[in-house]
């Protein structure tokens, strides 16, 4: 029996997948950073009915890139790591059975070289015009700066709770 070769294929086969190529992005989108957070906000928000434009999300994204919001349940904090299509599966019937409208309200950006982290504090509404957000809570965004366009890495976020509100520093100046 060969071992080298039975070695080789285990190893070959313990690699993950090659993430798959995005499709090619609008410029305007990814060209800065407001225009690559605005681009992310906008095309997961949408009226109930609404298929979300999936193609344009995806090219915000780097191969590889993961979606990470943490929960909170008795048993304990978790995170559940996703790709870029797994998050897509996941949401995308509930934002065509639900309006859901997110919007940045804050964002506070660290920048070092070609990386860069936003804490960007979202509300989120079933309508756009609802007076208030039934959720809230800070999205935050790792991106890639390639020389030429800006890319999402991850996106890891979690949700304000009555025992975790947002603090002061990272809600709109003129907030409650």
């Amino acid at each position: 029996m060969n071992y080298t070769f039975l070695a080789l294929t285990f190893l070959l086969l313990a690699l993950p997948a090659r993430a798959q190529t995005p499709p090619a992005a609008n410029p305007e989108d990814v060209a800065t950073v407001d225009a690559i957070m605005a681009a992310t906000y906008d095309v997961i928000s949408g009226p109930i009915g609404e298929e979300r434009n999936w193609d344009r999300f995806r090219s915000l994204f780097i191969p590889g890139a993961r979606l990470i919001p943490v929960s909170v349940r008795p048993e304990g904090v978790t995170a559940a790591v996703s790709t870029v299509d797994e998050y897509i599966q996941r949401a995308s019937p509930y934002f065509v059975q639900n309006g859901f409208f997110e919007v940045e309200v804050e964002r506070k950006i660290e920048r070092y070289g070609h990386i860069l982290h936003a804490f960007s504090t979202y509300e989120s509404r079933s309508k756009p015009d609802d007076a208030k957000p039934f959720a809230r809570g800070i999205n935050s965004f790792q991106l890639l700066w390639d020389g030429s366009r800006w890319w999402i890495v991850t996106i890891y976020w979690d949700s304000e709770r009555p025992d975790q509100p947002i603090p002061e520093r990272y809600l709109p100046r003129n907030s409650p």
